[in-house]
């Protein structure tokens, strides 16, 4: 008797226990909130009295403990700091904060989250030094600070993050020598450290890196000779506009002479915290204030080698006058030459942010698949060697991330196409100027299986057609938990903008723009049922108004083929519902469960009527119209009376036969389209179409 008891109460115990952890780290969150947002303007959804993984709060992703894991809020406009507070969040994988305004300091309490794999600062107006600790965060694998005001060197200690995949810090105002200790990251692929007042020569030991693809050392000070094992990154050696520099076998680079030899033959590691330009003494940058007038004694090509100051030969002696003019001397030439080499449009101080082409102001896109490396944790179907890409394809269709959200201004609300229950549309320009649309599909509408993902995906990428909408490459984020397609951007939109109006800015289309519109669909459809050297049929199963896109001219160009093999079977569910709703469903499907060509075919038929009607609901009436040649029923009015009867006659029935209920006396795609593309019978009584 007491056995069920105790079960019943174990059950009620245990469900108030869930959501502990989440009210633990409430507070933690909530301190979070008023630093990053002070005014409460945009983390309006984080509140004292939600459950933050109840889905509430925006940005926050939680475990199977209720323990936070991951905060993406980039791009939502924050201009708070990051307060130390974060480190509270003792699970946080996740810490994506870029594309935001977020100023003053990088918390050293930071460092303490031991788990954290992915930190996103970048493109914010952080200053301050790079903490050291942050060396010692063993699960960090992606480090981004590039496009912030972070001033000192670049610590030896990050060295010792042997999980490190991308090291990114361009764009800053970092000094000094760049860390020997980088050279025993392992696991390093990419890093970049341009556009900065880096001087000295390049540590030879960085080239050991056995991983790395990408080093970009680009508008820095640096000298001597370049190591020559770095000539096996090729073009992914980037050292531009770094004129002291030389080496054999580098284009752009001179031959080393004596002089360079010498200026590039400092012991390594040569640190700035430690340089010494005289043995008798070391001096710390540290130890020299930041008001110092450094330069006051010299010219902008060269500094005095003697004191005009008489003064300071009474008060510090000989021996002092010449040590602090060696000190002097060595930083203003070092100052000079970083001043000469910066680039005015690439960091204003003056700036409170940057701006929109100053971010896009970036090396091109490595072909290595960076997608594996941007993101940790888990789903990745992408990853190398597991995704049945040949290095060609992954070369040619494989976006990062970093690349995607630049594209889309961090997936701005701006650039916000559209929206529905399992993926958005984002407009967006790439770095080349090319306009895309950007669709982010979250892990949890895409099949659970990652070989029929991938599967699905090798076949979206083997679509090619004029009247298809292009598939320019894709994106996995493990972090995030998503996958990207990037597809050309069709600029007039969908059909269905144009349909119970006047369309875009009080448009109609024109009775030939109709008919080419009609022509181009079925040319798209044809391919994919595997004509024209298309082996494999693929059933579109959602063809609809929405789903055809008109391009600068009007041409018809058919969106989202082969989506569905992508997508897990409870969205695809979801989309059919939506799509009986509307019409386009075929009859039979409802019998059977199963979609064949003929389905596209029927869904086509109530496009015709559509394109014809200029309405989106198909009326008895106007099928009855097309049946009788009743033009003034089924074709749209706005047309008045500009069109062709014969041509449209013969529409009618060809949309009638489409959409007949039996599959079997529907015509064949192909059939349909030769019978458009010649329109070449001019009454219903003598027009038939071969089923």
């Amino acid at each position: 008797m007491l056995r069920p008891f105790f079960v019943i109460f174990s059950i009620l115990l245990f469900f108030p226990l869930l959501s502990v952890s989440s009210r633990t780290e409430l507070p933690t969150l909530m301190a979070m909130k008023a630093s990053l947002d002070p005014q409460n303007q945009f983390l309006t959804s984080w509140t004292p009295h939600s459950d933050p993984c109840s889905g509430a709060f925006e940005g926050v992703a939680c475990n199977e403990q209720g323990r936070v894991v991951n905060i993406s809020l980039q791009g939502k406009g924050l201009w708070g700091q990051i307060p130390g507070a974060v480190a509270e969040l003792k699970s946080l994988t996740g810490l994506y904060l870029h594309f935001n305004s977020l100023s003053g300091k990088i918390p050293k309490e930071i460092t303490n989250l031991s788990e954290l794999s992915d930190l996103y600062l970048n493109v914010n107006n952080l200053s301050g030094e790079i903490p050291p600790g942050i060396g010692s965060m063993p699960n960090l694998q992606v480090l981004q600070l590039c496009y912030n005001r972070l001033t000192g060197s670049v610590p030896t200690q990050l060295g010792h993050l042997k999980k490190l995949n991308v090291l990114a810090l361009q764009y800053n105002q970092l000094a000094g020598a760049i860390p020997a200790s980088l050279g025993e990251l392992g696991s390093l692929t990419r890093l970049d450290l341009s556009y900065n007042s880096l001087f000295s020569s390049i540590p030879a030991k960085l080239a050991d890196a056995p991983m790395l693809e990408v080093l970009d050392i680009r508008n820095n000070s640096l000298s001597g000779n370049v190591p020559p094992a770095l000539k096996r990154l090729n073009g992914g050696f980037q050292y531009g506009n770094n004129p002291s520099l030389c080496g054999v076998g580098f284009p752009g680079l001179n031959v080393c002479t004596a002089s360079h030899s010498q200026n590039g033959s400092r012991p390594e590691p040569f640190e700035p915290i430690n340089f010494s330009p005289d043995s008798s003494r070391n001096v710390s940058m540290k130890d020299i204030p930041e008001s110092a007038n450094l330069h006051s004694n010299c010219s902008r090509s060269h500094c005095s080698k003697t004191s005009k100051s008489p003064q300071i030969g009474v008060v510090m002696g000989v021996v002092g006058v010449l040590s602090t003019f060696a000190v002097t001397g060595l930083f203003t030439f070092s100052w000079y030459r970083r001043q000469k080499q910066k680039i005015g449009s690439a960091l204003d101080t003056s700036d409170s942010r940057l701006s929109t082409d100053q971010i896009k102001e970036v090396s091109r896109r490595s072909a290595s698949p960076l997608i594996s490396l941007e993101y940790s944790n888990g789903w990745d179907p992408l990853a190398r060697g597991g995704s049945g890409f040949s290095q060609e394809v992954l070369e040619s269709f494989m976006y990062n991330l970093e690349e995607v959200e630049r594209a889309t201004q961090c997936f701005s609300e701006v650039n916000l196409l559209g929206k529905n229950n399992f993926s958005a549309i984002y407009k967006g320009i790439l770095r080349d100027g090319s306009v895309v649309a950007v669709k982010c599909i979250a892990k949890t509408s895409c099949k659970s299986d990652e070989a029929e993902f991938l599967k699905g995906l090798k076949i979206l990428t083997s679509l090619k057609h004029e009247n298809l909408v292009r598939l320019r490459g894709f994106c996995c984020s493990r972090g995030r938990g998503e996958c990207f397609l990037i597809y050309d951007f069709v600029p007039n939109g969908s059909l269905l903008h144009y349909l119970d109006s006047k369309g875009h800015s009080g448009m109609t289309l024109e009775w030939s723009t109709r008919v080419s519109i009609i022509h181009g669909i079925a040319k798209g459809i044809v391919y994919l049922h595997g004509n024209k050297g298309n082996k494999s049929a693929i059933v579109h199963q959602n063809l609809s108004a929405e789903k055809v896109l008109l391009d600068a001219y009007y041409k018809a160009m058919v969106s989202d083929p082969g989506l569905h093999k992508l997508l897990a079977d409870d969205i695809v569910f979801s989309m059919l519902k939506a799509s009986a709703a509307k019409g386009y469903l075929a009859p039979e499907y409802t019998a059977t469960g199963r979609f064949t060509v003929k389905s596209d075919v029927y869904a086509f038929g109530m496009i015709v009527f559509q394109i014809l009607s200029g309405k989106q609901k198909i009326t008895q009436s106007i099928r009855q119209g097309a049946e009788s040649c009743r033009f003034e029923e089924f074709i749209d009015s706005n047309l008045k009376g500009k069109f062709s009867e014969s041509e449209a006659a013969k529409l009618g029935i060809i949309a009638l036969l489409c959409t007949h209920e039996s599959p079997n006396h529907r015509p064949s795609m192909e059939n349909v389209m030769q019978e458009v593309s010649g329109l070449i019978y001019s009454s219903c009584s003598s027009y038939q179409v071969v089923a």
